[in-house]
């Protein structure tokens, strides 16, 4: 009998490489679903494991499986301490995104590291994890794999709009929940900070100082990428071989780079969610504390943005992991085809036990 109250802690790396975000939650089904946040906390990568994830998108399978070893054990490491840390017992689950190493749908390949069996050993606990692979055998993108969450929790919004490495929007149309990604975000705002010996542009302060580059922003947003139809998705090959050839041809300072990509991201997240009017748009993930962004984000949304608690703005993709983990042992719907173009709506991804 499937029961109606689950205990699951939700894992998520992202391609921002901030760190790893672990929140510790359960989960409630009524007559609505419902969640709450007892624990969380984002670890942050060291500076050899930022190097090492960078690189994966130029290695070689073989390579990418020999990390795929080492990062699964690290992952174990962090995850079973949070545990220990926060007295976490009861768990029917631990639900984990991994990190992504390759995303090329339209080649039929998709890989996440630290979705090895072994996880579920490691830590001692039930594991529910690898959740894009089903999806793009069955002919769909494999992300993004949230929108199901925001059906699900966020359904007050009509826009739920993330801004991590990536920026990815979902909403309603017609009764379908739909959801693709945007454009970059973070993933090049960071790249480029990072050439200044920065993690990150500490409230956009010097993307404020820079000079928008006409030409530049001209050829960002003539993008073929923009005009493609949903569903669809991004992934940090496309990044390297697309958008940093583009912006590195100019030779511009960086604050420049910062101030340019920052309008470019602006006006294509406001071109998708300008097209209900009076809608709210709930905004989340860590470009939000980037000041400068968000005021050129407001200046051109004509809608109603607005910001949740911090702890959802940080761990809302955490959240929404641990419910997809949920929904699977419930072997209920948690990708759906209307999101990614999957041949059918399934319950994805691959359940371990110690």
């Amino acid at each position: 009998m499937t029961k109606n109250y689950y205990n699951v802690i939700g894992v998520m790396s992202g391609t921002s490489l901030d760190g790893i975000d672990l929140a510790s939650i359960t989960v409630t089904f009524g007559d609505k679903c419902e969640f709450e946040i007892h624990r969380s906390e984002t670890v942050t990568y060291s500076y050899r494991w930022i190097n090492k994830l960078k690189a994966l998108t130029s290695l070689s399978l073989q390579e990418i499986k020999l990390i795929d070893k080492e990062y699964t054990t690290y992952l174990g490491e962090i995850i079973s301490d949070f545990i220990e840390r926060n007295k976490i017992s009861n768990l029917d689950a631990v639900c984990s995104h991994g990190h992504t190493a390759l995303h090329q749908p339209h080649n039929g390949l998709t890989y996440q590291i630290g979705n090895l069996p072994e996880l579920a050993t490691l830590i001692n606990q039930r594991v529910v994890c690898d959740f894009r692979v089903e999806d793009v055998a069955l002919g769909g993108q494999g992300a993004p794999l949230v929108p199901i969450g925001d059906k699900l929790l966020f359904s007050d919004f009509e826009y739920c709009l993330n801004l991590g490495g990536f920026a990815n929007v979902s909403t309603e149309i017609k009764g379908d929940r739909i959801a693709y990604d945007i454009c970059p975000v973070n993933i090049v705002l960071n790249y480029y900070v990072n050439q200044l010996g920065l993690d990150f542009d500490d409230k956009g302060a010097l993307a404020s100082e820079g000079n928008i580059n006409q030409e530049l922003l001209n050829e960002l947003n003539a993008l073929p990428f923009y005009v493609l139809e949903f569903p669809k998705s991004l992934g940090f090959e496309w990044v390297q071989t697309t958008i940093f050839p583009i912006i590195d041809i100019y030779r511009l300072p960086i604050k420049d780079v910062l101030k340019t990509f920052i309008e470019h991201i602006s006006i294509q997240i406001a071109k998708e969610v300008n097209k209900k009017r009076n809608s709210t748009i709930l905004v989340t993930g860590g470009g939000v504390y980037n000041d400068y962004f968000l005021k050129r984000l407001k200046f051109h949304v004509k809608n109603n943005i607005q910001l949740p608690e911090n702890q959802i703005i940080e761990f809302k993709e955490a959240v929404i992991f641990g419910l997809l983990g949920i929904l699977k042992l419930r072997n209920d719907v948690n990708c759906l085809r209307s999101v990614t173009g999957a041949s059918k709506d399934h319950s994805s991804g691959k359940i371990y036990c110690p």
